[in-house]
């Protein structure tokens, strides 16, 4: 596929401006709300609208709306894609130096804020995910489609309280959780001492970064942490990259909803997810993804969604 001469002219016509530019070059990194976009240009919400919407009806970039709130990401498509990274390429990586401060303050205060809150909550998290949904239901469902093992190598990406690794460690002759807060490795290994599981570690980690060999675990594990991330595709993309052949991956999160208090007292940056979205990442990540499992509140609350995704046991990994 190609692109023809007028599409050509209309794709760079849509990106030749020096703000446009900015903002692709922004965008290359994570999605980001026009909001910060504009704190990041140091320009107005209305004008940096204008030129979201130009870049989005040239189908450079695309707009997501998330509860109250707008996000915008580089186009999925792949020949926009191509011309994008073309002319990335070629600008002069100086000229960005000051946006590349100010996108850093940015994610510096939403870490901070996100890290306060877990710090503070890490005594009460279990408690506090029972308040949204009915957890017995949910660990039912998750123990049925992880299956009953044995595995070889559980990894549980943001392991928070290491519930998961607790729920599912007996079924894996080795179990790894990861998260960012030493408060919640903490109370994981608290928690895994306490329920007698000695084949299990905890690591300071990045969900992006894991540094874990590629296609080194037969389940993994990513509950309840998408939620909280800007780039939740990027996740959910290395936590593909981990799964064996023959292994798979597990997710578990909210449905969309409209709890727009969540951003504001709980430090949700997504408010949901919906099922397309979630398939599209993780057939792009090679796996193949099944209908998901849907289990919504008794009461009036927010809908858990678990999808699952395997690896051909065929697949064979390429060189980590």
């Amino acid at each position: 596929m190609s692109l023809s001469a007028d599409q050509t002219v209309e794709v760079l016509r849509a990106a030749g401006e020096p703000t446009r530019l900015r903002v692709l070059s922004l965008l290359a990194g994570e999605e980001l709300s026009v909001m910060e976009l504009s704190r990041i240009l140091e320009q107005s919400q209305p004008r940096v609208s204008r030129h979201l919407k130009l870049m989005a009806e040239a189908g450079l970039i695309e707009r997501f709306p998330d509860g109250a709130r707008v996000f915008y990401r580089l186009s999925s498509d792949l020949l926009a894609r191509r011309l994008i990274d073309t002319v990335l390429d070629l600008l002069d990586t100086s000229e960005g130096e000051a946006d590349d401060r100010r996108l850093e303050e940015v994610r510096r205060e939403r870490e901070a804020a996100a890290g306060a809150y877990f710090e503070r909550i890490a005594p009460q998290w279990d408690r506090m995910r029972s308040l949204y949904v009915c957890e017995s239901a949910v660990e039912a469902a998750i123990l049925k489609a992880a299956g009953e093992g044995p595995f070889e190598r559980i990894v549980d990406l943001g392991t928070g309280s290491g519930r998961m690794l607790t729920l599912l460690g007996g079924r894996a002759r080795m179990s790894i959780g990861l998260d960012l807060s030493q408060n919640m490795l903490n109370l994981a290994r608290a928690n895994v001492t306490r329920a007698g599981l000695d084949k299990i570690e905890l690591r300071h980690g990045d969900i992006f970064s894991t540094r874990l060999p590629k296609q080194s675990a037969d389940l993994v594990m990513v509950h309840q942490v998408l939620h909280y991330l800007a780039d939740p595709a990027s996740a959910v993309a290395e936590a593909s990259r981990l799964v064996a052949p023959g292994g798979r991956l597990i997710i578990v999160d909210f449905a969309p909803h409209k709890l727009e208090h969540l951003r504001e007292e709980h430090q949700h940056r997504r408010l949901g997810f919906a099922d397309d979205e979630v398939k599209h990442w993780l057939a792009s990540a090679g796996l193949q993804p099944s209908a998901p499992i849907v289990l919504p509140p008794d009461v009036e609350g927010l809908t858990v969604s678990i999808w699952t995704a395997d690896r051909p046991a065929a697949a064979r990994a390429d060189a980590a």
